[in-house]
């Protein structure tokens, strides 16, 4: 939640109560001749409380279904983008590059967006998976192996955060959640300079290249985007728990979705250094 001041957003409106209900309102009289009958009560009271579904509330299946969904449409145009970078490799990168700027621009207004829109979260899937394409093919290209590598890398983690999330072994707390917050914010600062600095000195890999300060900065960048996922997972929770629309389930999946990218991303930058 504290990666994306969106789910900061959905944290303010459980707070305020959902649907314009406050606590400590009070019920509107109901007039006599609408008063219910003794039999009208009992056959109420007999029925199955209203699921989380019926109530229009987001579950996790929403979540989960809105995830793969959007994982598809990554997973569909890193395909397209793969396909591009290797018939094209100037064209490829320039897709690299318009999917980094488009996906930074389309994240941000998501993010600070007063209204949650799901056109611009299939849109950021979309340029997501263009970017993710290219981006893959230069790094196959240039390190026969290391996309494979990766995906496994990105897929037993998430596997892992998930499981210790789940037993216990990590627990999100205000004061984890500001730490990690922090620490996103300032390396997301690190990441646009050191990109700035790549081009401009020609460097592959940035600020440490491919020696033993960049190594480090890529091990901090994977354990800091591991441990998002667990602020996910527990977003993923707190918006179940407090009875949020099931319109948010799009934002969970949108934010569980970036992580996983970034993970990937960060795993191939790593098992690249190592192998320069």
């Amino acid at each position: 939640m504290a990666t994306n001041p969106a789910f900061n957003r959905l944290e303010k409106d459980a707070q305020g109560g959902y649907a314009g209900f406050r606590s400590g309102q009070a019920a509107p009289a109901v007039p006599a001749q609408d008063a219910m009958s003794a039999q009208q009560l009992q056959d109420l009271y007999n029925r199955d409380s209203a699921t989380p579904v019926q109530t229009d509330r987001v579950t996790m299946d929403d979540v989960v279904m809105k995830t793969l969904g959007l994982f598809a449409i990554v997973l569909v145009l890193g395909a397209v983008g793969w396909g591009v970078a290797t018939a094209n490799p100037g064209l490829g990168f320039m897709l690299l590059l318009a999917g980094m700027v488009g996906t930074l621009v389309l994240g941000l207004v998501i993010a600070f967006k007063k209204t949650l829109s799901v056109p611009l979260i299939i849109g950021y899937a979309v340029v997501e998976g263009l970017f993710v394409g290219a981006v893959s093919q230069v790094f196959e290209r240039l390190y026969p192996g290391v996309v494979a590598t990766a995906v496994l890398a990105t897929g037993s983690t998430f596997a892992g955060m998930f499981l210790a999330y789940r037993f216990g072994l990590i627990k999100v707390t205000a004061k984890f959640r500001r730490i990690m917050t922090m620490m996103i914010f300032g390396y997301a600062i690190f990441a646009i300079i050191n990109v700035i600095f790549a081009f401009a000195t020609g460097t592959r890999f940035g600020i440490g290249g491919s020696g033993m300060l960049g190594i480090g900065i890529s091990l901090f960048a994977v354990g800091l985007a591991s441990f998002s996922l667990a602020l996910d997972f527990d977003s993923i929770e707190y918006a179940i728990r407090s009875g949020a629309p099931q319109k948010y389930s799009w934002l969970l999946a949108h934010g569980l979705i970036v992580t996983l990218v970034w993970l990937y991303i960060e795993f191939l930058r790593l098992f690249a250094r190592l192998r320069d």
